[in-house]
């Protein structure tokens, strides 16, 4: 999901959920707040405080009956290599103005940066004593990278994506108008029971498909934000002024004190418990704007298990609209 540009929820009054990863020397996020797993973070891992770009792993595929080979680590600005255990890094190194050797783990591999006055050997001395984290961390690399290109979303006939946590395939019928979701009760088990038809013909382009497919979810949202909003909003005593969609790519949420509420359209995605948090959430800073225990006991008033709901905001990956 590339969405880019400031969210409003940034202004001064406001509280927003899960800011991403605050850049190179900007301040830290607010207390409680937690990444955008869809675009804030790229994955990237320091060690020693390290400021860097972040780095791929790049796999490449085993011949038919053959053992599949190791991923290659290399660094695309790769300018040194080394042997860790059974793989040959690639990384890319440079000097800076630190106290001490740094690494950073990315979505390109690894980057190294170290002090002028440190010599060579005594940085693959330290490469190797850390071999075990960077390993491990290269090799997480390349399993995320794996997994958001196999989340790509192609927008044709037949494309699948989730939608409230179920799977939706969809299909181009030039017999319907707008878009319409079908269910099927006698589908085969693993076989998705949800058609989304669009009123296309087979021939339309990918951004046709993209378009009306991203209206109907827009639309969905809004539907299923508002429904959950007047649910829990009695619930909890508050009283929401104004709700809006947001396509930002930091925060899944954020709420104002004049009695704002901005929720990002791609929540619905996730299955309805995992909506319920993020409402619920937001509508509890209409009432504490803050993280503090209290604000915890708010959100728990009506979502008492709301932890295991929001580790799912985490660990489950989006589809790439890219």
């Amino acid at each position: 999901m590339a969405h880019r540009g400031a969210d409003p929820a940034s202004e001064q009054g406001q509280l927003s959920l899960f800011d991403a990863p605050a850049p190179e020397r900007a301040a830290a996020p607010p207390a409680g707040a937690l990444r955008h797993p869809a675009t804030g973070t790229d994955g990237t891992e320091r060690t020693d405080g390290a400021a860097g770009l972040a780095p791929v792993a790049v796999a490449r595929p085993a011949p038919h009956g053959a053992i599949a080979a190791l991923p290659r680590f290399q660094h695309p600005r790769a300018q040194r290599q080394i042997d860790l255990g059974e793989h040959r890094v690639g990384y890319e190194f440079r000097r800076a103005r630190r106290r001490s050797i740094g690494f950073v783990v990315g979505a390109e591999g690894l980057s190294v940066s170290a002090p002028r006055w440190v010599g060579v050997g005594e940085v693959e001395n330290a490469l190797r004593a850390k071999a075990g984290w960077i390993l491990r961390k290269l090799h997480e690399q390349h399993e995320r990278a794996q997994r958001v290109a196999a989340a790509r979303v192609v927008w044709r006939d037949g494309a699948t994506l989730p939608f409230l946590g179920d799977t939706v395939i969809v299909v181009l019928d030039a017999r319907v108008t707008g878009a319409q979701l079908r269910t099927a009760d006698d589908t085969l088990p693993g076989v998705p029971r949800l058609t989304l038809h669009v009123g296309l013909p087979q021939t339309a382009s990918e951004g046709q498909v993209a378009e009306a497919v991203q209206s109907w979810l827009q639309r969905q949202a809004r539907r299923v934000f508002e429904e959950r909003c007047n649910h829990f909003a009695p619930q909890l005593g508050v009283r929401i002024k104004r709700l809006s969609l947001s396509s930002a790519s930091t925060r899944w949420g954020s709420a104002s004190a004049d009695g704002s509420v901005r929720l990002n359209w791609r929540l619905i995605h996730f299955a309805l418990p995992v909506i319920d948090y993020v409402v619920t959430h937001e509508l509890a800073h209409l009432r504490e704007m803050n993280h503090s225990p209290a604000f915890w006991e708010v959100v728990r008033s009506v979502l008492p298990d709301f932890e295991r709901h929001r580790g799912a905001l985490r660990s489950e990956l989006l589809p790439s609209f890219d």
